[in-house]
């Protein structure tokens, strides 16, 4: 008979070593063994197996104990609680079979002389033997023990590591789920410490954690131990990186980058008991972002490498050494939510009624629902919550898994996209609010109220019960589109919740969007600050910019990545960008804007589009426009990235307009580059031949160019009935450009809002030639659905 193995090392494991010493630690083997070679650093250590449990349970005979209490617990003869602080008492008051503690010394030893490091600090984790299975995912169930030094320390740590397989979250998870409870084991990781006390660790996903999207890394980041993000109680920094630009080592495809507010840190403890202890963080360490992009990227790769080596998307946890600088990854397991998604199915929301927004913080999921508040200080006040109630508090941890599962709608204070909150809502498919800051002070226990992140990345808490739509969708059963489909897209957070729509690309990424709710300050005010006046708007641009040498990089960096991310919604197809198309009212509202543009009796007709591109006027905000998609194309690699130019009255125009893009490095042709106009004028219908010879495309804006053909103001109430884009007039307009233009080999799409609110003018476009539709994300369906009952008939 084979003499039982009680400690293996992590290198000596792969996948196939699952029920020896459970998902993690397997894990973790698996990547020492093939993933070296690719740079991926996993820390070194050993596990105990399945066996040693075993033999620990028959040692200390224990298994009658827990079939005993585990049946009464079925037989609701005794509660949960009862039952679990009786089984976990009966593994901390067993010892470990001389043989096992000794391999668990002798391992530990070892360890430390390969680490050069007597009592070498060591993160103990909790490894079931069924665990990371994505049918079974019991992660964050068991307990994972950080800084332990010493064998007796060590001991002690296995031991709880043991009990912890009966904390009331993970009976109950079994009870549930029927799992046998004496079929299970339990492995003990021990690795060598990465001391991020004094540098930083977070997670990573290598998809977007929300909706899915397969081609971005999410990464949260925090100071001092990674536990503070994956406990939820801190709000961490995000970062995201767009897959298929990390194949270019010269690009830097960083698409966003969050400063969270990092409040508190978990360190070492010099002092007391616990080997472990969270402190306030510095106001420096707050305003300061965690990683710098060489460690973005290099975690980003890593996130791709695993990736493809498990054939799955992973969830990781890693930590960098403060002492050597390096990065390692300290675990690796399957994506559980999104993974297991059909591609072709999704849910569509949209708020249809409006109210006071009470509260605001970080959407997880992309769903609309609505109940009455109930805020909690502790999962042991569950009397008090009802099912169907939303459930406010500051954060949540494992042990509020019975109260999550009974909510509508949950809402934390603290935690980011990868906290507690945030993973267990998307498993139950509810939508969460996390990192409010206030939300328990900001809404009333028995307050009705409507929870909606069907708005972008930042979800809102409104005041009442208000309507919303709710549609299921199954884009697999729909028909072709007769021509090429594309959305109109403005909130750069909100483009990834379309990536399973049937479309081809973006036919227009409203600039104005990101400059008005993202950067928020007018680029004049920052290309000029010097001679900004007004010492509050002064004061606000300080703030906002802080970090910032030069002010203008700020407008650039947030454009250039906000555009980037629309981009990387649909790459490779088309994202047609139009610079900035604000009219003078409408800068004005900016910061600063106000001492920068002119007043306006008929701002829709006035200095607006590209009459302000080489104006002295605009000259220098519009260098600004320029640089940011320069830096999108180009140093983030979204080479997908059409360039569109609004309102071009006339041919010397365009060729100004031209003349200065190139100035500032967009030439057309030039990386690729495609321009094109607007056509929204009916000068640009009348001379559309020459136009065409300028631009590589045309994108009909059906609102100014029936304004202009009927000569009927947009925004008139009074005159409200005369405006329609299906008149006889703007429709011959239509004809006319897409005729002249193909007669010159020139693309024309619209853009416009009438295919999206009229399905009879989108049938009227396809008959007429037009080579792509762009509608609104929620029009798509419809549209398609008309067509196909339109085949049918």
């Amino acid at each position: 008979m084979t003499e039982p193995v009680y400690v293996r090392w992590l290198e000596d494991l792969d996948n196939d070593d699952v029920s020896s010493v459970g998902g993690k630690n397997a894990s973790l083997g698996e990547m020492i063994g093939n993933l070296r070679e690719q740079g991926v650093r996993v820390p070194g250590g050993f596990a105990t197996t399945a066996d040693a449990y075993r033999a620990f349970v028959a040692h200390n005979e224990l298994e009658d104990t827990i079939r005993e209490l585990t049946e009464a617990l079925a037989r609701e003869e005794k509660s949960l609680k009862q039952v679990g602080k009786a089984i976990r008492e009966a593994f901390l008051q067993g010892e470990f079979p001389d043989d096992i503690e000794e391999a668990i010394r002798d391992a530990y030893e070892e360890l430390a002389t390969r680490n050069e490091k007597k009592n070498l600090p060591v993160a103990v984790r909790s490894s079931a033997t069924a665990e990371d299975l994505p049918e079974a995912s019991f992660a964050g169930q068991q307990e994972t023990f950080l800084n332990i030094r010493g064998g007796d320390d060590l001991i002690d740590a296995c031991r709880k590591c043991y009990a912890s397989l009966f904390t009331d979250r993970a009976l109950n998870y079994r009870e549930h789920r029927g799992f046998d409870h004496l079929k299970l084991a339990l492995s003990v990781g021990v690795q060598k410490m990465v001391g991020s006390d004094k540098a930083c660790a977070g997670v990573m996903f290598s998809l977007d954690t929300d909706t899915g999207f397969p081609d971005v890394v999410v990464i949260n980041a925090t100071w001092g131990l990674g536990e503070t993000v994956v406990q939820g109680t801190v709000d961490p920094d995000e970062y995201r990186v767009f897959k298929p630009g990390l194949e270019n080592k010269e690009r830097v495809p960083i698409l966003s980058k969050k400063c969270g507010s990092k409040k508190e840190k978990m360190i070492y403890a010099s002092r007391g008991s616990a080997p472990t202890r969270t402190v306030n963080t510095k106001k420096a360490e707050r305003e300061t972002l965690v990683l710098g992009d060489d460690d973005i990227l290099t975690l980003a790769r890593w996130a791709v490498s695993i990736e493809k080596h498990y054939h799955t998307p992973m969830d990781m946890e890693w930590a960098k050494d403060s002492e050597s600088g390096k990065l390692y990854c300290v675990q690796a397991r399957p994506e559980t939510v999104h993974s297991q998604k059909q591609s072709g199915a999704f849910k569509s929301y949209r708020l249809e009624g409006t109210g006071e927004v009470l509260s605001r913080g970080v959407a997880i999921g992309e769903s609309i629902a609505a109940g009455r508040v109930r805020v909690l200080d502790s999962p042991k006040e569950i009397d008090r919550f009802e099912d169907g109630d939303v459930l406010v508090t500051e954060r949540t941890d494992p042990d509020w898994g019975p109260v999550m599962k009974r909510a509508t709608a949950i809402i934390t204070d603290h935690g980011g996209r990868t906290s507690h909150a945030a993973i267990v809502s998307r498993e139950l498919g509810v939508p969460a609010i996390v990192g409010t800051g206030s939300g328990t002070k900001d809404l009333k226990d028995g307050q009705e109220v409507t929870v909606s992140c069907a708005e972008g990345s930042e979800g809102r808490i409104y005041e009442g019960i208000l309507e919303y739509e709710e549609k299921d969708i199954e884009t697999g059963d729909l028909p072709e589109a007769p021509v090429e489909l594309m959305i109109n897209l403005a909130a750069p957070d909100a483009a990834f919740r379309w990536w399973r729509l049937p479309v081809h690309g973006v036919g227009l990424a409203r600039m104005e969007f990101i400059i008005n709710n993202v950067i928020k300050i007018h680029p004049l005010a920052l290309a000029r600050f010097d001679g900004v006046k007004d010492r509050k708007v002064r004061k606000r641009i300080e703030e906002l910019t802080a970090g910032y040498e030069d002010k203008t990089g700020y407008f650039v960096e947030h454009l250039s990545r906000g555009i980037a991310m629309i981009a990387a919604s649909q790459y490779p197809d088309p994202v047609i960008v139009r610079m900035s198309d604000f009219k003078t009212n409408e800068y004005a509202s900016l910061i600063g804007g106000d001492q920068f543009e002119p007043r306006e009796e008929n701002p829709m007709l006035g200095f607006r589009g590209a009459s302000r591109y080489y104006s002295d006027r605009y000259r220098d905000g519009f260098a600004l426009e320029c640089q940011a998609v320069k830096k999108a194309r180009e140093e983030i690699g979204l080479d997908n990235i059409v360039v569109m130019i609004p309102f071009v009255r006339s041919l010397r125009e365009a060729d100004r307009v031209i003349e200065v893009m190139a100035e500032h490095g967009l030439r057309r042709g030039e990386n690729g580059l495609q321009l094109y106009m607007m056509c929204e004028i009916p000068s640009n219908v009348f001379l559309a031949e020459q136009f065409a010879e300028r631009f590589d495309g045309f994108s009909i804006g059906s609102n100014d160019l029936t304004q202009l053909v009927l000569g009927v103001d947009r925004d008139s109430e009074e005159l409200s009935e005369l405006f329609d884009e299906r008149d006889e007039a703007v429709k011959t307009a239509i004809v006319q450009v897409i005729e002249k233009a193909h007669r010159s080999g020139c693309k024309v799409g619209i853009c416009g809002q009438a295919p999206s609110d009229y399905p009879d003018f989108a049938q009227f476009l396809v008959d007429s030639g037009i080579d792509s539709i762009s509608l609104n994300p929620d029009s798509v369906l419809d549209i398609l659905e008309i067509w196909r009952e339109d085949k049918t008939r």
